[in-house]
């Protein structure tokens, strides 16, 4: 297969299905602990596990990502997930889950999930052409988005009408679709020779960080993605919070918003996969965090009786997320050298995971003393200021990222 579109295009393929039913799976979890459990602590800990064991692995995967065959990674990070769920299923075929079990089984998912997907978007400059990258993380962000607009509904769905065993071996289903696509797609590797092939985990993480401060603005990149985790997160998990309390909206009204900012990240990721060429991707960046903080700004200001133009703005809230987190990819992509993607991928990821806690622990903190709507508009100013800042940072106005 010489058609390097196709390729990408049915390795994204993969991808988006095996995403849809693990999105599926992962609601479906958290509604089965809500229900057996009632206790917003389990639920709460089911989260941690789900992303924790990511964060902690992710400043160390990078490593084995540069050091061993990335297509292999990719099918063994895929094929140890779904060997997990299927420990899961054959469990819940006896009777009720364990909890003991259930976190240990999404421990591992996220586990594996620290291995995947920088391991995914390494593999994709060996594919696309460099000055494809950008509309390609574009397309990228468009497989997420359409998971993100169909697994809430069709988990309602699948929830109702089968047991969590059945969801189960849909998301097996959906790994083994990814690795068969993987698994047939010649995929180049970086060879290591010499003494370079000896693995050595604390130093070879060291020169992942030390490319991120050698590349002028990247290490800028890295900073900028923490700091709009410590923003985002808080605001991201209180749309449901202030559509009901503060604008006094239902279940229904929920859904619509939810359904609203999804609609709006399909769309960013169509109209980045159309201008991504033509985007100075700093630039692209900087502006997705001012025009979200204004976005939240407004919210924070409307009056109670706003809900109509919340949900207008969830649209265009959507809009401006993936033009961040396809143009931080396409950056890195772009400017890493190849043997180093793997270690500046997982580090920028793991970093910006780590913020994502504290972010909600000060964002609950802080709405639960001043209100909902006051969080908002809080984390708008301080995007608004964050993107000011990007403009000010002297190796962010001489990069030429």
């Amino acid at each position: 297969m010489n058609n390097w579109k196709a390729k990408f295009v049915l390795l994204g393929v993969g991808q988006a299905v095996s995403m849809l039913t693990s999105s599926i799976l992962q609601m479906s979890i958290v509604w089965y602990l809500t229900q057996t459990t009632l206790s917003p602590t389990v639920v709460t800990l089911s989260t941690l596990a789900g992303f924790l064991p990511r964060a902690v692995l992710g400043l160390f995967t990078g490593v084995f990502i540069d050091r061993f065959d990335r297509k292999k990674i990719l099918i063994l990070a895929d094929l140890g997930i779904a060997l997990c769920a299927l420990i899961l299923a054959a469990a819940a075929a006896f009777g009720e889950l364990p909890l003991w079990l259930i976190f240990i089984v999404l421990c591992l998912r996220s586990a594996g999930a620290a291995f995947h997907t920088p391991s995914f978007n390494a593999v994709v400059p060996t594919i696309v052409p460099k000055e494809s990258l950008t509309r390609c993380a574009g397309i990228t962000q468009g497989f997420e988005s359409i998971s993100l607009v169909l697994s809430p509904a069709l988990a309602a769905f699948l929830y109702n009408l089968w047991d969590l065993s059945a969801i189960i071996l849909l998301d097996v289903a959906g790994a083994a679709v990814a690795i068969t696509i993987v698994a047939l797609l010649p995929i180049a590797r970086y060879a290591i020779e010499g003494e370079r092939a000896a693995l050595h985990i604390w130093q070879d993480t060291k020169e992942g960080f030390q490319m991120l401060r050698r590349v002028p603005g990247l290490f800028a990149v890295m900073v900028i993605s923490t700091l709009y985790a410590f923003i985002y997160f808080p605001v991201g998990s209180m749309y449901p919070l202030i559509t009901m309390d503060y604008f006094g909206g239902g279940i229904s009204e929920s859904s619509m918003v939810e359904i609203a900012f999804s609609s709006g990240t399909l769309l960013g990721a169509f109209l980045l996969s159309l201008l991504g060429n033509r985007i100075r991707r700093l630039g692209g960046i900087t502006a997705s965090i001012g025009l979200y903080g204004l976005g939240l700004v407004i919210t924070g200001l409307l009056p109670p009786g706003g809900l109509r133009l919340f949900i207008f703005l969830s649209v265009f809230m959507g809009l401006t997320l993936p033009f961040f987190y396809g143009l931080r990819t396409a950056i890195l992509q772009s400017n890493v050298p190849g043997e180093y993607l793997g270690r500046v991928l997982s580090l920028t990821y793991s970093v910006s995971l780590f913020a994502s806690p504290l972010g909600l622990l000060f964002g609950g903190a802080f709405a639960e003393l001043m209100g909902v709507n006051t969080c908002f508009l809080l984390c708008g100013v301080l995007s608004v200021c964050l993107a000011c800042a990007m403009l000010l940072t002297p190796s962010v106005r001489r990069s030429r990222l």
